[in-house]
């Protein structure tokens, strides 16, 4: 494994371990003065965290640079459990209950922004998500990636936040969205991504994608079924989530319905 992806690692480790410190650290002042924190909410952070980890462990990242089929693994965790998890830990919400209005203030104003107001849409976030897969198993990206350090690292992080985006913008919660978009659209546009998904895998098995890696064909098609049975289970996690939201929605105008971050103006 070059030594650049030991750069990376050891800076995405300390990040991942850094952050989540601070998030259980902020959950344990909830607590002590008295604010209610879910326990639920704690779980599934730590759970997103530990996917993450292991998905950037030095083990996981030197079998994924030379063998496909644990590249995917490495993909479903990065791309699809972990930020699932990170999403439904509510961190937003957490960070602006742990600091003062000011700060606050900005926080609010950033997420109200025209440009995240345009790339947390379902469909612009399905686009990244999806379109950055199919973009990199159908292309040459996918070799490239393996050629180069900094294009390694950057599909990455393209991996992780396509997938929180899309994770957030589905279930438009628990940190309160800028869109107001009615839950039957969002399933609609998870079935889309879903379907996308699925024929991403069934291209990859029968055309043995991504082309001219030299991996065996037995390989290329244990990797496609690794995407396509893996990525069912992790958006079927996904699909459970958005539906045990749909009670906020079906409550009569007026109650205490999750609203819309407010659009700010610069």
């Amino acid at each position: 494994m070059p030594s650049g992806h030991l750069w990376f690692l050891a800076v995405a480790g300390s990040l991942n371990l850094l952050v989540t410190l601070f998030y259980v650290r902020a959950v344990l002042r909830q607590w002590a003065t008295g604010n209610r924190w879910s326990i639920w909410r704690l779980g599934f952070w730590l759970a997103g965290s530990l996917a993450l980890g292991w998905a950037l462990s030095p083990g996981i990242m030197a079998l994924a640079h030379v063998d496909l089929r644990w590249h995917m693994v490495q993909h479903l965790l990065l791309g699809m459990v972990a930020p699932l998890g990170l999403v439904l830990g509510a961190p937003v919400t957490l960070l602006l209950r742990s600091i003062g209005p000011r700060p606050g203030r900005w926080i609010v104003r950033i997420l109200g922004s025209g440009y995240l107001w345009m790339i947390t849409h379902p469909l612009t976030a399905l686009l990244l998500n999806i379109g950055g897969m199919y973009a990199l198993y159908m292309t040459p990206l996918y070799l490239a990636s393996q050629q180069s350090v900094a294009l390694h690292v950057l599909v990455h992080v393209h991996f992780f936040a396509a997938g929180y985006l899309f994770s957030w913008s589905i279930l438009a919660g628990p940190d309160r969205s800028s869109h107001r978009i009615p839950p039957a659209v969002r399933l609609a546009i998870l079935a889309l991504g879903i379907a996308l998904h699925g024929a991403l895998g069934k291209l990859m098995y029968a055309q043995l994608l991504p082309a001219g890696t030299g991996q065996p064909a037995d390989q290329l098609r244990a990797a496609a079924q690794l995407m396509y049975y893996g990525g069912d289970m992790a958006e079927g996690l996904l699909l459970i989530a958005l539906l045990s939201t749909w009670h906020r929605w079906r409550a009569p105008l007026g109650s205490a319905r999750i609203q819309p971050l407010p659009r700010v103006r610069v």
